[in-house]
């Protein structure tokens, strides 16, 4: 015999909810890199070791949210860029562009 509880999160009468991307963590984006490449960049709620963020060559504490970013391409193929890619503290790779020498 089914059970008669029914669940309280969602009612059968609401519409589903569309997912929006921009709010999920983790969901590679491209952006243009401080070199003026473009890069593809993730953003991480933390992991399990320090890493030190090219920007101001500070340690990114364990378990603190940041961005990674590797190239989009790279002459050695999509491996070698994710090998390549590097953690950065979110308030550096938004200020990138500031540091970004004029051409």
């Amino acid at each position: 015999m089914p059970s008669s509880r029914r669940s309280r999160r969602r009612p059968y009468g609401e519409g589903h909810v569309p997912l929006d991307p921009e709010r999920l963590l983790g969901v590679p984006q491209t952006q243009r890199g401080p070199d003026g490449e473009d890069y593809t960049v993730r953003t991480v709620r933390g992991s399990d070791k320090a890493y030190r963020c090219p920007g101001c060559d500070q340690l990114i504490p364990p378990g603190t949210p940041h961005v990674v970013a590797w190239r989009t391409e790279h002459l050695l193929g999509a491996q070698a860029a994710l090998d390549d890619r590097r953690h950065w503290h979110t308030a550096c790779w938004r200020a990138r562009d500031r540091r970004r020498p004029a051409r």
